[in-house]
């Protein structure tokens, strides 16, 4: 995919997964062993992204520290004690360029990225997505989608499963009964945003959501597209859902784990 770059929202409290988040931010939780962020930066990776902008925020410097120390991680290594050397061996690292930017403990998600705009401010477009979020998402379509219409602003539009089994009655016997069936057929925000960087205009500063005025301003203009996507997409919210994500990955058939 060239050059792309991928913006990712890093910096939220994630006040409802409190037993994760007392020590580490929302984006660090992890699936499988590994931070829900590293999920979604594979998911782009998986199209030809490797040029992240992440936008940190509460305890945004555990996020740094694991990147920082990431190449090290995934390598083996040599550690002489005498020589206060360390020596590499078979690095298994991706080929990732990751810009880590503080944007603010208390920065609305508008405001994170108005700060980060600079990195992206000479391209013609980019990718923007939340930190915890993951989905089987065709990225490659939907920057192919935005492209082809011309708009500023490019949504990926997804319908939840319904919490709850849904029962068809006749009169007081169930006839079929349907376990968690799609939603009441609205599209919602799937996050997964293809972006100008004209957009910052419409964002006034720190204390702006980026759900609310400068996405109801670009739909009200017509500059907003909507990408469908109908396969697997989930949020992590709550601790239901961490446990949802992890039981997913643990069987060996996670659906976002397109690499």
């Amino acid at each position: 995919m060239g050059n792309i770059k991928a913006v990712i929202l890093a910096g939220g409290l994630g006040t409802r997964l409190a037993e994760e988040t007392a020590t580490k931010p929302k984006p660090m939780v992890e699936i499988g062993g590994k931070p829900i962020l590293w999920h979604i930066m594979k998911i782009y990776s998986a199209h030809g992204i490797n040029d992240f902008v992440v936008c940190l925020g509460y305890k945004g410097h555990v996020i740094k520290e694991y990147f920082l120390k990431y190449f090290q991680y995934m390598s083996d290594v040599t550690v002489d004690l005498k020589n206060n050397t360390i020596e590499t061996h078979f690095a298994k690292a991706e080929p990732w360029r990751i810009t880590l930017v503080d944007t603010g403990e208390l920065t609305m998600t508008g405001g994170r990225l108005k700060r980060v705009l600079p990195y992206v401010e000479n391209d013609p477009y980019f990718c923007m997505t939340y930190g915890d979020g993951v989905g089987n998402v065709d990225i490659t379509r939907l920057i192919d989608f935005h492209k082809s219409h011309g708009l500023a602003a490019t949504v990926t539009g997804t319908q939840p499963p319904g919490r709850f089994g849904a029962l068809k009655l006749d009169n007081e016997r169930v006839v079929s009964f349907l376990e968690k069936p799609v939603g009441d057929g609205n599209w919602i925000n799937g996050g997964f945003f293809v972006l100008s960087p004209k957009v910052g205009e419409r964002i006034a500063g720190d204390d702006t959501t980026w759900e609310q005025e400068p996405l109801e301003t670009l739909a009200r203009d017509g500059q907003l597209g909507l990408f469908r996507h109908s396969g697997f997409w989930q949020p992590m919210d709550s601790l239901r859902d961490k446990v949802h994500l992890e039981k997913l990955w643990d069987s060996g058939e996670a659906p976002w784990k397109i690499w």
